[in-house]
């Protein structure tokens, strides 16, 4: 834990048997623009400063964290299973009910969310920017922890730091997809400034899909924290294409 006091974190309520956060920009070696922990290989960062970041992150938590090469799919990674350290993996999700399993998103506006069961028995995260949340990201990692840990009755979720609705604004199109599968979502579009264009609530959008998941045993807790506000604590690809990635980590602890 060598770099521990130099890297703030946030997180949601405390849950015993589980560690989760999401890092911020501060704690690192990168510069300019992408200044300072970025974690993001992606983009057109010095790679040498990202392994950098990178290894104070493997400092920090005492183990390599699995990367994940995310797509804006639905792929989910059954992390319980042995992985080869150079192996692909194009995934936009990670489940493990293993606690020498340390999981990983990397975000810059998209959703990071993290789902456990309230014993600590199984957990997932998911990488959910507006496709993959319309595609089913976050039901395909809920029916993966299930299948994991089909006893687990009651469930707790924590939506990350992630772009506001007021500054996410979307076309037309993207209204269509989700209202024309479920009228409902309608309300999480305010009309935008202008013609054929929304301001869309993503937070509330996943808060809404995970609590249909599991009817009355699902609680979702939003951070309330806006990358796109945030410049001086989280990357923002809205803001600035030329930006970093901050990491969401969670963990079982050792039973």
């Amino acid at each position: 834990m060598a770099h521990a006091q130099l890297i703030p974190t946030v997180g949601g309520p405390e849950q015993a048997g589980l560690l989760y956060f999401c890092t911020t920009r501060a704690g690192g070696v990168s510069q300019g623009e992408r200044e300072s922990l970025n974690l993001g290989l992606n983009t057109g960062d010095d790679p040498q400063r990202v392994q950098a970041n990178r290894q104070r992150m493997v400092d920090f938590l005492g183990v390599e964290p699995i990367w994940l090469a995310q797509v804006h799919g639905t792929d989910v990674l059954d992390a319980d299973q042995d992985l080869l350290p150079a192996e692909p993996r194009q995934f936009d999700a990670a489940v493990t009910t293993r606690s020498d399993r340390t999981l990983a998103i990397l975000t810059a506006d998209c959703l990071p969310v993290v789902i456990w069961d309230e014993q600590a028995r199984v957990v997932g995260v998911a990488h959910a920017g507006w496709r993959g949340l319309q595609a089913g990201v976050l039901e395909r990692t809920w029916q993966a922890m299930v299948r994991r840990c089909p006893q687990a009755g009651s469930w707790q979720a924590w939506i990350g730091p992630a772009i506001s609705q007021k500054h996410f604004e979307v076309g037309q199109e993207v209204f269509d997809v989700y209202v024309r599968a479920e009228p409902e979502l309608a309300t999480f579009f305010n009309a935008g400034k202008h013609p054929g264009k929304w301001q869309a609530d993503l937070p509330a959008i996943a808060r809404h899909r995970l609590e249909q998941l599991s009817p009355g045993a699902m609680k979702v807790h939003l951070s309330g924290l806006c990358t796109f506000e945030d410049d001086a604590r989280f990357y923002s690809y809205r803001r600035s294409p030329q930006t970093g990635r901050q990491v969401t980590i969670a963990r079982l602890a050792h039973r």
